[in-house]
């Protein structure tokens, strides 16, 4: 595949603003229930085999503000690694511009919070961590294959 591939229609306003207001929601559900209700991604490749969710909050880089995502993620000894894909766009998302302006982050899995330090995956380390995010959640391929950038890869180690 490559960018040219990507479907048009996910790149509409309209979707953005569907994929914004569904994690706003996710993210409060999962909030409100510890993670009982949105903990678990089961759309396109999650459907078939669900990936577990977590909620990373970073701290707005021009607002100053907490923003919460939820993101999909793998646990890695101590360490929690996620994947800045935002679907294949072009640019990365908000949440992770902003865990590189400020690393001190806060993860909530289940009910229990965690405060980390966020960082970008180095070359090796993101070969390394590929395959088992891919065995996670396939369809971080695909979009790996819609974009012409590089999909950060983020590690986050407990504080």
């Amino acid at each position: 595949m490559d960018p040219a591939a990507r479907p048009d229609q996910l790149d509409s306003p309209i979707v953005a603003r569907i994929i914004k207001l569904g994690s706003r929601f996710n993210a409060r559900l999962y909030a409100l229930t510890g993670g009982r209700l949105g903990g678990t991604w089961r759309i396109g490749a999650g459907l078939r085999k669900p990936v577990p969710v977590c909620l990373l909050t970073t701290v707005g880089r021009r607002s100053g503000q907490p923003r919460t995502a939820p993101l999909l993620y793998l646990r890695d000894g101590e360490r929690i690694v996620v994947v800045a894909s935002q679907g294949g766009l072009a640019r990365n998302p908000a949440w992770y511009l902003n865990l590189v302006a400020e690393p001190q982050v806060t993860i909530q899995i289940g009910s229990r919070t965690a405060d980390y330090r966020a960082r970008t995956a180095g070359p090796e380390e993101r070969a390394a961590l590929w395959p088992r995010l891919t065995e996670l959640y396939a369809d971080f391929d695909t979009y790996d294959a819609w974009t012409d950038r590089e999909i950060p890869v983020v590690i986050c180690e407990p504080r």
